[in-house]
């Protein structure tokens, strides 16, 4: 296509629902994927036949636009998958979600009698700020249930302590969640969170199975997705693009269009702008930063190994964070019934001493803690591995995380022919249906509608958050956008209606 009318960055989740999106409108589009292949973080890796996961993609939503659409292209690929997660803590495995006689039987009386009095406690006397993660949960869980199923994982996930994570962080994942509803949900199956969900969907190959039809669908139609082409550079005259540059092995590209869609880093969006940006926004952009992942697929010679889709690794004494068993996902991501395929997943920052270990060390590693963990039995069942690394997988909500975003979200409303989606593109830590939710509504945009994409709030389809009052009221004062009011409000943001 020499002139589309839209050039979107990206072909993940985001990118790609863009470009989808705007073709039902009849507007043409290109999109650049700097990889060899669609997804993003969600996309699905192989190696011998065996199919990975990178990093445990669920497909749950609430937003009805993005089930709709799952729906639409994948049509009858999607399978039903009951969820099974479990804690690893103290030599022991705790359902989550929470189920009484397995924790009173791990934790034993006297733990859980001091439990439930740090937890009242806490209702007496709780902080008075929530300005961090460590804050957030313990006024919902209390001190010492916090120190137990909180503080070890998350500061493996970010490689910083808690007290230093902004609570936005646990205010998006855990929203929601407090030990009070934890237990009514044991005890009296009041399933009313997206935490405590018990089935999910999956495409049977993988989630990337998902990307690759979107991927065919937009080449079939002629909006072109174009692999191993990195943006090199965004050519701007005053607050409109006017071009992007690639580079796809030694071929050099310009690429014209009216509109621009972005889900790349917004790091990495800002220091590509020619001509640069003042100072003071290259800094914001230097100052974010990013929690970077690796996963290391083990093929055991066992057909059944552990019933859990994931588990989580609480222990200090193994560094592991989370261990995948893709054959719980889809029996098809594994060839071979007779064996059995884990991803064992380590948070880490790239140039690190974790990261900076050979494809043999981290299989040796992955491998003794497995073992060690219990699930395998001997070094001698495991058969074979390989790593897979990602980089910039998590956005990190650090103490200056949100001022530094601030700066860069200013400088870039400031566009006219520019938006950010996605989780990179807003440095946000979405689910990948919060993800393809900001490109559907980028896509109005560019169709002529007015949607400010900063404030589609990445909880928004799961909580309740204002009365069917509030949301009339709102409505009859033209507060709420066209669009908006033809959603349900669990799917409307508390954000949206304050604005």
């Amino acid at each position: 296509m020499n002139n589309p009318e839209v050039v979107i960055i990206g072909g993940g989740p985001a990118g790609l629902t863009a470009a989808y999106e705007l073709a039902k409108k009849n507007i043409t589009s290109i999109t650049l994927e700097k990889s060899s292949q669609v997804g993003g973080i969600s996309r699905t890796e192989t190696y011998k036949g065996y199919r990975f996961d990178i990093g445990g993609h669920r497909f749950f939503t609430k937003v009805s636009e993005v089930q709709q659409l799952w729906h639409e292209v994948l049509a009858s690929d999607m399978i039903k998958v009951p969820r099974l997660s479990r804690i690893y803590y103290d030599s022991k495995f705790f359902s989550y979600p929470l189920e009484p006689y397995n924790a009173l039987s791990n934790l034993g009386l006297r733990n859980s009698a001091l439990i439930l009095a740090s937890y009242c406690k806490t209702k007496l006397f709780p902080h008075p700020v929530e300005d961090n993660l460590e804050q957030w949960v313990t006024n919902r869980f209390g001190r010492r249930l916090y120190r137990i199923f909180f503080k070890t994982y998350t500061e493996k996930v970010w490689g910083i302590e808690c007290d230093k994570i902004q609570a936005d962080w646990a205010a998006q994942r855990i929203k929601g969640l407090s030990l009070k509803k934890a237990v009514l949900n044991a005890l009296f199956k009041v399933n009313n969170t997206k935490t405590l969900i018990k089935e999910f969907e999956y495409p049977r190959l993988g989630p990337g199975m998902m990307w690759e039809r979107f991927q065919d669908i937009l080449n079939e139609q002629g909006n072109t997705v174009h692999l191993d082409t990195a943006v090199l550079r965004l050519d701007r005259e005053g607050k409109r693009i006017t071009n992007v540059v690639t580079g796809s092995g030694d071929r050099i590209t310009q690429h014209t269009a009216k509109d621009f869609v972005s889900s790349m880093p917004i790091t990495q969006l800002v220091q590509r702008l020619n001509p640069q940006p003042p100072d003071h926004i290259l800094q914001a952009a230097k100052n974010l930063k990013y929690r970077d992942f690796l996963i290391v697929p083990l093929i055991i010679d066992q057909p059944n190994l552990f019933p859990d889709n994931w588990i989580y690794i609480h222990s200090p004494h193994f560094r592991v964070g989370r261990i995948q068993n893709f054959k719980n996902w889809s029996p098809e991501m594994v060839p071979d019934p007779q064996k059995t395929c884990v991803g064992m997943e380590y948070f880490c920052s790239e140039g690190d001493e974790l990261w900076e270990k050979s494809e043999a060390e981290l299989i040796e590693l992955a491998s003794r803690e497995i073992v060690g963990l219990g699930l395998v039995d001997s070094l001698d069942q495991i058969k074979d591995g390989t790593t897979i690394r990602q980089h910039k997988a998590y956005p990190v909500y650090d103490g200056e995380y949100r001022q530094n975003l601030q700066v860069l979200q200013d400088y870039l409303k400031t566009f006219e022919n520019l938006q950010t989606i996605g989780r990179n593109g807003m440095h946000r830590y979405n689910n990948q249906d919060h993800s393809m939710l900001t490109a559907i509504l980028a896509a109005k945009n560019i169709a002529g509608e007015n949607h400010d994409l900063w404030n589609v709030n990445v909880e928004r389809s799961y909580h309740e958050d204002f009365t069917k009052e509030q949301w009339k009221s709102k409505k009859e004062q033209g507060a709420i956008s066209p669009e908006a009011a033809q959603l349900s409000q669990r799917e409307i943001s508390l954000e949206k209606v304050r604005d």
